[in-house]
């Protein structure tokens, strides 16, 4: 009982929003830190790197980040009207998480040049952005057409 009183609960929308928000906020950061570590070297050096980058993220975005958006969408719809503010990803969605950050500094000062690591950051941020688009999508169905929060299609 007493942590159902001090458990934090927002509505779907909010639910729905923060993740799409987390999603573009990690996505931007990786691709910024991607963009940072390419911009010291000349152009002909950087332009196959990122370039690399991008496509992989198109698939990365394809085949995987964009089927988990919208797994995570369809779970939110079937919360209760008010859910745990947490629940914008599914629990063991946050051992992942977990995983992909300590990696992710595990990489950064480890001996592999920027130059390769841009092309990972490059990939996961890319994807998460591209899929944070679902999101929003969601979003827009629910507040702006007004139709109920069901799963999505895939288009």
């Amino acid at each position: 009982m007493f942590f159902n009183r001090i458990k934090p609960v927002a509505s779907k929308y909010w639910l729905i929003a923060l993740a799409g928000l987390m999603w573009s906020t990690v996505g931007v950061m990786l691709c910024s830190m991607a963009y940072y570590w390419l911009k010291g070297v000349d152009w002909l050096t950087a332009f196959p790197f990122g370039l690399f980058g991008i496509i992989l993220s198109l698939a990365a975005y394809r085949f995987g980040f964009s089927g988990i958006a919208r797994k995570n969408i369809d779970r939110i719809c079937l919360l209760p009207e008010k859910g745990c503010i947490f629940a914008f990803q599914a629990w063991k969605s946050y051992l992942i998480i977990i995983f992909m950050i300590a990696f992710g500094i595990i990489l950064r000062h480890s001996p592999i040049s920027k130059h390769y690591l841009a092309i990972v950051y490059t990939t996961i941020g890319g994807a998460l952005l591209l899929s944070s688009l679902h999101y929003y999508r969601g979003l827009w169905r629910l507040l702006i057409l007004k139709k109920p929060c069901l799963p999505l299609k895939k288009d």
